[in-house]
């Protein structure tokens, strides 16, 4: 076994002083059985090889001599603290002394959870959020500066109380109700014919005067905006209820949201909700529907397209250090195969005229009920097969089922050269795409919320991110549908992540590593990425000397 390690270190630093890659060292001891078991895990990324020499010296010490149990211990918390995520940054004096406040705080709520047994990340968010609004650690990721927001959905950006308290109130406001009982709204002057699918529409102005609760009234208005509810394990017994009610949502609120003059002015609540939260850059995912005037009059996608640049444009000039939007172009997995053709090549005209907006395309939707990217493989070519470059953007593994069609669109993301993963849920269960989405530096964005809201795993300690924090896989924190789940920018979701799933071992390191990958993994030029990283450190540096002053 001593002989066994004294190869493998010969060998890599051999590799070492040649400047050999990781991949290169991969293949010099794919001839090795017995080191290709972990070869994998350790080099799949880009900061596998600097983490593996460490690992080998340890070992190599393990063997060579007889150590106590307490030193090979000590060793072993060594190895697993460098392999998680942020465990190679080497941290200033600074940010040590803010590392120790930090930590002091999360330390003790750890503490006091185990005894109550009320921790917030095991908790559904709905009970737990007022608990994680009291957290001083909370508190404290809400002032750093994450960086940005890879994956969030246009139409729920904003809180659901502004929809409610300042759009319901504009003029010309009407509503009326399925025979289901969803709430539709359309702004409109003179009063819009009774469509067939509804009743007849309501002036909310005149209807409201004639109430004696208003308060009650529009709070009934944000229960219908929302997913919150006191007791969700019992309203959300399953997923397809979740998810009937989560996409009756997005049909109440189109008719408020896209009306042209609202349109406008919730992109602009949207970036600034993200930018009180310290987020200077979205990445969203927009479907881009039609656009309605007063009068009647449709706007196309282009309009919307320019609309959103024109908006992040005027923003950016009022709030310094914000850097902009992207849009990734979407459309739903249910349509048929035809209809998927002409978004990929929507997708492909709105690029080549918005180069710096329109990031590029993604399949938006339930995947469980949803068709299969493979289904899609024909439209999906279509690009390639024209010599044009369309990023992706998929959704993949958002499942907790193993080997259908849906899971394994984990392995066609691959395939298709996915720029980055929406939620990939299921990635631990595909060992295989796994490291090869390693090597390829392909990273996960993981909405810690959004998957137990709607109900892929109820304690978020046992989410598999937690693995992939663990591990040092390259993920970013983002936050889905905030306004439908009750919360804000993403200073929620790094909470869950930064407690529930890096619990005792997550540090300042792993919160830096997650800010940083979120610009690193952005649709983002070259150049725009590098100016976006000395806005985020000078915020980044200013953050660290006022927590690092903290009284301890």
């Amino acid at each position: 076994m001593v002989s066994f390690f004294l190869l493998l270190l010969t060998q890599l630093l051999e590799g070492l002083s040649k400047q050999s890659t990781v991949s290169g060292a991969a293949q010099r001891f794919a001839s090795i059985p017995s080191f290709n078991i972990g070869i994998s895990m350790l080099v799949g990324g880009p900061s596998g090889l600097p983490a593996l020499l460490p690992l080998l010296l340890a070992a190599m010490s393990f063997f060579c001599s007889a150590i106590s149990i307490d030193e090979a211990r000590k060793q072993l918390l060594m190895r697993e603290k460098i392999m998680q995520l942020g465990g190679q940054l080497v941290l200033k004096k600074e940010e040590e002394l803010a590392n120790e406040r930090l930590m002091a705080l999360k330390r003790a709520e750890m503490r006091q959870a185990m005894k109550t047994q009320k921790f917030p990340p095991s908790m559904h968010f709905f009970k737990a959020k007022n608990l994680i609004e009291k957290s001083e650690v909370f508190t404290i990721l809400k002032k750093m500066p994450k960086g940005a927001a890879l994956h969030v959905h246009d139409g729920s950006i904003v809180s659901m109380d502004w929809l409610v308290k300042n759009v319901t109130y504009r003029p010309h406001c009407h509503f009326c109700l399925t025979p289901k009982g969803t709430l539709m709204f359309k702004f409109a002057h003179p009063t819009p014919p009774t469509p067939a699918n509804c009743s007849e529409w309501i002036l909310l102005e005149k209807y409201r005067k004639g109430l004696q609760n208003v308060t009650e009234f529009d709070n009934s208005l944000l229960r219908n905006f929302t997913l919150m509810t006191k007791n969700p394990e019992v309203t959300y017994a399953n997923q397809n209820i979740v998810w009937s009610k989560f996409k009756t949502i997005f049909i109440t609120i189109s008719g408020l949201v896209n009306y042209a003059p609202v349109f406008r002015d919730y992109i602009f609540q949207g970036l600034e909700e993200f930018y009180q939260d310290n987020v200077f850059y979205l990445e969203l995912r927009a479907i881009l529907f039609p656009v309605y005037e007063l009068n009647g009059t449709i706007h196309n996608q282009e309009w919307s397209v320019r609309t959103y640049k024109e908006v992040a444009c005027v923003f950016a000039k009022k709030h310094p250090g914000f850097i902009g939007i992207k849009i990734i172009y979407s459309d739903h997995r249910f349509k048929d195969v035809s209809l998927i053709m002409k978004s990929v090549q929507t997708a492909m005209t709105l690029r080549t005229r918005f180069p710096r907006t329109v990031a590029g395309f993604d399949l938006v939707g339930r995947e469980d009920t949803g068709y299969s990217l493979y289904y899609y493989k024909e439209a999906l070519m279509i690009p390639a097969s024209q010599g044009f470059k369309l990023p992706y953007f998929f959704h993949a593994g958002e499942t907790d089922w193993q080997g259908t069609s849906m899971d394994r669109n984990l392995l066609d993301a691959l395939i298709l050269n996915s720029t980055r993963i929406g939620h990939g849920f299921a990635l631990s269960k595909h060992p295989a795409a796994w490291t090869n989405l390693w090597k390829k530096d392909i990273p996960i964005e993981v909405c810690p919320i959004s998957n137990q809201v709607l109900k892929l795993v109820s304690d978020l300690r046992n989410h598999p991110a937690a693995v992939l924090m663990a591990t040092g896989y390259p993920i970013v924190i983002s936050s889905d549908d905030p306004a439908i789940f009750g919360a804000k920018g993403l200073s929620y979701d790094f909470y869950e992540a930064f407690m529930g799933f890096g619990g005792m071992m997550a540090d300042l390191r792993t919160l830096k590593q997650l800010a940083m990958n979120s610009i690193k993994y952005s649709a983002l030029l070259d150049i725009e990425k590098k100016a976006a990283m000395k806005t985020w450190e000078k915020r980044w540096n200013n953050f660290v000397a006022d927590l690092a002053r903290r009284p301890k």
